[in-house]
């Protein structure tokens, strides 16, 4: 829907930064008196870096669980002092300041940082009173026009901490990648199920729902650690909302009326919880989330909202087979945000176009019948005309090498997309790599040949697993290379990590080579039949998840 006929709901103004003054010689307020617990119990974070800066984030919350979602803050404004250093023993600050934590932001904190050099690692703290949060590390990207020799990039997505532990996290912090794409699902708006790591609470449907449910994920320490050791460019997918809704329509029609409310809650606690920019501040029902970050000549990642502009799933979502879903008039990221996409790639210099989304780009039939295509509505499978209309930008725009990395779907794929996606012969336009959930569907199992049962009739599929784990990329000028991390299990903490399979695009060659291939082979993650395979994958992605 355009923005101008939107209903504004309410705004949300959250951190105000005021004069600078050291970190260890900040006193609170008269009107705010000690506080008399450690608040930072939810960590700290920084994002959306760029050249000159970065940003920096934590949120004050002594008792994270209280049931009013503000953490156990007092209704009042808190002073909380940050530096910036180039050292992790901060003996060479470079830059400090105040900002105010106040009660109408749940006490969340956003530093824009500016000033810094470009291309160089910093780490940062906090402090309110007499309480110092942890220190994390982040990075400038380098100067527009920079060359740059490599870059580590992760992405990840789909964190339900009912379903498992984010042992994943902890490994992804292991290995300080430049940068980590959270392409959404970092949590979950289910009700509790009484597990070992059960949520609290009902579903998520109010403010103080939501700033609780973030607060119970964020004490997290794997995910803390994840968050503290590099910078984030987050995009949300649905559940940071409710499952499978699309723009302002409510995936339940009886929950319609109370929707609008509900999605303005829900996206200003998602921006209260993530190191957003200023232009992230949501008003009322809309949050301006969709951005481009440039690392200097090698890679632009193009970070994309699949969610909040989007037409309604056509044929009552699911997986089907739907005249409408080739509708020239329909949109999946929205008519606006389609031309930024398209006017991006065709104005991009960088040898890598990075394209970090949602939802699965390429075609996945589900039915072996050559004459009937049945496949997921809530995917650009049911947007032809929208995945037409990027496809045919990418070759008009002579994108030197377009890349699409995406999470949703709980395992992980490889797929080349096709000019004409039905025909294999028509030539490979990108390359899309899928990662799988960090927690959500439960403990995996992996196929020895790393072949989904539709790969035998969907040429683009390379590989699938359905183990947990996240993706981490090498991107140089002459190649991108993708590795596979898997955790063999999340229903207990410590699980190992390992690389399932690997692969790798050569710059300015369309298509994917592997280059490394490790099945699991155990007894306990041997994969059930095809026909479960199948069942497994529909239920993951049609069924309403209890996450």
């Amino acid at each position: 829907m355009d923005s101008t006929r939107r209903t504004l709901l309410r705004g949300g103004a959250l951190a105000t930064l005021v004069p600078a003054g050291a970190l260890a010689g900040t006193r609170p307020s008269a009107a705010a008196p000690p506080l008399p617990a450690d608040p930072f119990t939810l960590g700290v974070a920084s994002g959306d870096p760029g050249p000159d800066g970065f940003v920096i984030w934590t949120r004050l919350a002594p008792d994270p669980l209280a049931d009013t979602g503000l953490g156990g803050m007092p209704a009042r404004d808190h002073r909380v002092a940050w530096q910036v250093a180039t050292d992790p023993g901060f003996r060479r600050v470079v830059r400090r300041g105040v900002a105010v934590a106040r009660p109408e932001g749940a006490h969340s904190v956003h530093v824009e940082v500016g000033g810094l050099r470009p291309g160089r690692e910093y780490w940062y703290r906090f402090r309110c009173g007499r309480w110092r949060s942890p220190a994390g590390r982040s990075l400038t990207t380098p100067g527009v026009g920079d060359r740059v020799s490599s870059l580590t990039m992760a992405f990840v997505s789909c964190s339900s901490y009912q379903h498992g532990y984010f042992t994943a996290y902890r490994h992804l912090a292991d290995e300080q990648p430049d940068v980590v794409l959270h392409l959404g699902d970092y949590q979950y708006e289910g009700p509790a199920n009484n597990g070992e790591r059960s949520h609290i609470g009902g579903e998520t449907v109010s403010l103080a729902d939501y700033r609780r449910r973030y607060a119970q994920y964020k004490t997290d320490p794997d995910l803390q650690a994840a968050h503290a050791t590099s910078p984030w460019l987050p995009v949300w997918d649905d559940h940071e909302l409710d499952n499978n809704y699309a723009d302002e329509i409510s995936e339940n029609p009886s929950e319609q009326g109370s929707f609008l409310q509900r999605r303005a809650d829900a996206y200003r606690a998602y921006y209260e919880n993530m190191p957003l920019r200023r232009r992230s501040v949501p008003r009322g029902i809309d949050l301006q989330l969709y951005r481009r970050v440039s690392w200097g000549r090698l890679a632009s990642f193009h970070m994309l909202d699949t969610r909040q502009y989007r037409d309604d799933q056509a044929c009552g979502d699911g997986y089907q087979e739907c005249p409408d879903a080739f509708a020239p008039g329909r949109s999946l990221p929205g008519w606006e945000q389609e031309r930024w996409l398209l006017d991006g790639l065709r104005r991009s210099t960088a040898t890598w176009d990075v394209l970090g989304q949602q939802v699965f780009f390429g075609r996945r039939d589900a039915n072996a019948d050559p004459a009937v295509e049945q496949v997921s509505m809530d995917a650009w499978d049911g947007y032809h005309a929208s995945r037409d209309r990027m496809i045919a930008g990418m070759e008009t725009g002579r994108v030197r090498n377009p890349v699409v990395v995406t999470g949703d779907v709980h395992a992980h794929w490889a797929s080349e997309v096709f000019r004409d996606q039905d025909d294999p012969d028509s030539g490979i336009v990108a390359s899309e790599f899928v990662t799988s959930s960090i927690t959500t569907g439960g403990d995996g199992y992996d196929k020895p040949d790393g072949q989904h049962p539709w790969a035998a009739y969907n040429p683009n599929l390379r590989f699938w697993t359905n183990l947990r784990g996240y993706v981490s990329t090498r991107i140089t000028p002459s190649e991108m290379t993708v590795d596979y991390r898997c955790v063999r299990f999340v229903q207990q903490p410590r699980s190992e990590v390992f690389t399932r399979a690997s692969y790798v695009v050569e710059d300015g060659v369309r298509g994917m080579q592997q280059t490394a291939d490790n099945p699991l082979v155990s007894a306990r993650f041997a994969p059930p039949s095809d026909r479960q395979i199948i069942e497994d994958t529909l239920r993951e992605e049609t069924g309403r998840p209890q996450g």
